[in-house]
């Protein structure tokens, strides 16, 4: 198994976390989409990813934070090396498990490649803890993205799904990947997250999405798991009670950081007083557990068409994140570690995301901070592990302070 110092290290016995000083688990979402992929190909020139944006994406205004260049480079995430490379900055850094977008369509996957001939493959991630969040909504035919006064969310590529086929999905999961001995899970219960919950609990209804839900926990229950631990991302505040009646057993956030409905700059040390703030509130409101997730920044423009000085108001032009630093978010990661250890069992909380360049938001190391952003996460775990040793010794503290 990885080891990690004084950080908590995952291990597969009793099926449950296990730590010397049951401190924090912190989990990364991994954006698979940096490989070329035969559904692109049919949009794009052969080979082409997303680092043709990220690499030639243009400023939007005066001292606009683009390109953002990573540090070593872009490179091709269905190579095992890349997964390899990933996995030891985690290990090093304090990143106890990798959270994997995962595609599908009734049956039809994207970017695949990414986990299984990468990360999952002979000389990539080894033993390193994954989980899975199924992104229940294909990638864009089209980038950059044109204006179009149609809705922001092309309807082609909206994932509905069914009883039978999300019993499905969660059969090929747990054939594939659950059964892993380093498939991350909550009291022995794999993770699942689903990345458009919302949308899930509207094209079922609510019956149905109980029933759904039901059906496929059996499922995993009678193959010799205690359940399956299923996370509602990004739950819409209106549906906010139908999660727990549905039968997820967690909410939580991809990315909750910009007001999508705000002005054009927004400043990220604001941002992350207003939602470390509204953490408790999803916590009460949805009557489940709320897993915080954190992200460095966010600015999608890459992704978007340039229309010289015009600012459509809609993604991926608008909002964008301004003011971000690895200083400001070891104090949004600080926030949610403290959050998880005083509200969670147990004790989670993410980061959106490793690797999503195309939106502004990631970890990995860049030219212009280097390794700041995994400094911070590094720093922050110390001082949540060093505090629990300080408590258990007999410090009594007052503030973020000690007496």
């Amino acid at each position: 198994m990885w080891e990690r110092g004084i950080y908590i290290h995952f291990m597969r016995k009793g099926n449950k976390l296990n730590s010397a000083y049951k401190s924090v688990a912190i989990g990364a979402y991994v954006y698979p989409g940096w490989h070329a992929c035969p559904v692109r190909d049919l949009y794009f020139p052969s080979g082409w990813s997303e680092w043709d944006l990220v690499l030639n994406a243009p400023s939007r205004f005066p001292d606009h934070n683009q390109p953002r260049l990573p540090l070593n480079g872009p490179y091709d995430d269905s190579f095992p090396a890349t997964a390899r490379k990933q996995t030891e900055l985690a290990c090093e850094f304090g990143v106890d498990f990798l959270c994997m977008l995962f595609f599908w369509s009734r049956r039809k996957r994207v970017f695949e490649a990414s986990i299984d001939k990468g990360f999952l493959s002979k000389d990539g991630g080894g033993d390193f803890p994954f989980a899975l969040m199924w992104a229940n909504r294909m990638p864009r035919g089209v980038l950059p993205i044109k204006l179009d006064p149609g809705p922001e969310i092309n309807p082609g590529r909206l994932v509905y799904t069914d009883p039978d086929d999300f019993l499905d999905l969660i059969q090929f999961l747990e054939e594939r990947y659950f059964s892993r001995s380093n498939y991350f899970c909550i009291n022995g219960m794999p993770l699942l997250s689903i990345f458009d919950s919302t949308f899930f609990l509207q094209q079922l209804g609510l019956e149905r999405s109980s029933q759904s839900i039901s059906k496929v926990k059996d499922y995993v229950s009678a193959k010799g798991y205690p359940g399956l631990h299923l996370m509602a991302i990004n739950p819409a505040p209106a549906m906010i009670t139908d999660f727990k009646k549905a039968g997820f057993d967690s909410v939580s956030h991809y990315v909750w950081l910009p007001d999508w409905k705000g002005k054009y700059k927004q400043d990220y040390g604001e941002l992350i007083e207003k939602r470390s703030n509204e953490w408790e509130t999803f916590e009460r409101e949805s009557g489940l557990t709320y897993f915080p997730s954190v992200s460095p920044g966010w600015d999608a423009t890459p992704r978007g068409v340039l229309h010289g000085s015009y600012k459509p108001r809609r993604y991926p032009w608008w909002p964008i994140v301004v003011g971000e630093n690895p200083e400001l978010f070891a104090n949004f990661l600080g926030r949610a570690i403290r959050y998880t250890k005083k509200h969670n069992d147990p004790k989670l909380c993410f980061i959106a995301s490793w690797n999503e360049w195309s939106e502004g938001h990631y970890m990995e190391p860049d030219k212009r901070f280097g390794t700041a952003w995994l400094e911070a996460v590094r720093r922050e775990k110390q001082y949540a592990v060093q505090y629990d040793l300080m408590s258990q010794q007999g410090w009594k503290f007052k503030g973020t302070g000690c007496i």
